[in-house]
């Protein structure tokens, strides 16, 4: 990276590191906020994407049970952000892990999902008792990179040595993008809170897109940036009070639009093509608005068509059984029985009933350890 590669409009400043056998630019962003001059289509957009998440938002506050219903889109949320990263696991292999954790041996990938999900849980339950800080983001880091293959990178500590963002095997010098070095993390990280925890007449949308591209240039752990930064979007919806409940979630559009996810990006630290990437974050705001709710409609018609299947059944074991399904599709008799405080026969029953009606369906046809799919739910998440 050198300093004639960026523009004059550039956010920040490229600065030259000097060590005792080498030299290298690194680039320091400016502090949020920039001067942003708004044209017509970006108005447009932005009224559009506050439309559409508001539309969600009221939509998912005026639906009961929807509380549990939009578990299915967590875990979606923590499949895409992932799958950006490189993972190659889906939905399914999350919910097989989580149904059965000891007796299958576990991909690094699955692992990795998973833990982007606790931490999204673990931040949204934090929020009631910490404002979003360089603390809480420390805190993600530990939980999304403990045990997984990242785990070298320092879990839950800010970096102590320059990384770098290139081509596998690229030098310093050769990198596409050199954040700041270690000494000024503390200082842009400052800066950072204090813009999500200053009163803005920003328009709220603005504001989370300016966030998510300020936290990646910083980039200050030394693996995991990406998904803290996606994680940072969730739960300052929710901070900030724009939706009642959490449920719109943007990596599944950052993922089918992986290069000019990172080429907007690039293109604000480089050119200071701000509006570029305020654009594009909310065509992301109003693509996954409106399928969420559409996600959300189907789940709650299949609910209601589940829940009409069994009206002939008289037990409440397997209606109780349905409601559990939501949290995770893929259940086996021994975790029925802990989730409905039945016993072990009881639990068998209701599964079966569920089997019979179509609900569910042995997943092979192993005499020991049988797992069941709500296959129907599955294939609407994925």
């Amino acid at each position: 990276m050198i300093p004639d590669q960026f523009s004059s409009n550039s956010p920040g400043k490229v600065k030259k590191i000097v060590g005792p056998s080498f030299t290298y630019w690194a680039f320091v962003p400016n502090p949020l906020p920039p001067k942003l001059v708004y044209d017509n289509d970006l108005l447009f957009f932005l009224g559009e994407a506050n439309r559409a998440m508001g539309e969600f938002s009221g939509f998912l506050s005026g639906s009961p049970g929807s509380r549990l219903l939009i578990r299915p889109l967590f875990r979606r949320e923590a499949v895409a952000s992932s799958q950006i990263e490189g993972t190659t696991s889906d939905i399914e292999d999350l919910y097989f892990f989580e149904a059965d954790q000891n007796s299958v041996p576990l991909a690094d990938d699955v692992r990795e999902v998973s833990n982007y999900l606790k931490a999204l849980e673990y931040g949204l339950e934090r929020l009631k008792s910490l404002p979003i800080s360089t603390r809480l983001f420390k805190e993600l880091h530990s939980v999304l990179m403990s045990g997984v293959r990242g785990g070298y990178s320092y879990p839950g500590e800010l970096r102590r040595t320059q990384n770098w963002i290139g081509k596998p095997g690229c030098t310093l010098n050769e990198a596409d993008y050199v954040p700041p070095p270690p000494e000024e993390l503390n200082d842009c990280l400052g800066e950072l809170e204090n813009f999500i925890n200053s009163e803005s007449r920003l328009p709220p949308l603005v504001r989370l897109a300016l966030v998510h591209y300020q936290f990646e240039a910083i980039h200050p752990f030394v693996d995991g940036n990406g998904r803290v930064g996606r994680l940072l979007i969730s739960l300052l919806k929710t901070y900030w009070g724009l939706m009642d409940q959490p449920g719109l979630y943007l990596s599944g559009y950052f993922e089918a639009n992986r290069q000019e996810y990172y080429s907007r990006l690039r293109s604000v630290s480089f050119e200071g093509d701000w509006n570029g990437w305020i654009f594009f974050f909310l065509k992301a705001i109003l693509q996954q608005s409106e399928l969420g709710k559409n996600k959300l409609k189907e789940i709650m018609d299949l609910r209601s068509n589940w829940i009409g299947r069994l009206k002939p059944v008289s037990s409440a074991l397997p209606l109780a059984l349905i409601d559990s399904l939501f949290e995770n599709p893929v259940i086996t008799i021994p975790l029925a029985a802990e989730r409905l405080n039945v016993t072990y026969v009881s639990a068998r029953r209701a599964v079966t009933a569920l089997c019979e009606k179509g609900v569910l369906s042995q997943t092979d046809q192993s005499k020991y350890g049988k797992k069941y799919i709500a296959s129907e739910l599955i294939e609407i998440v994925k």
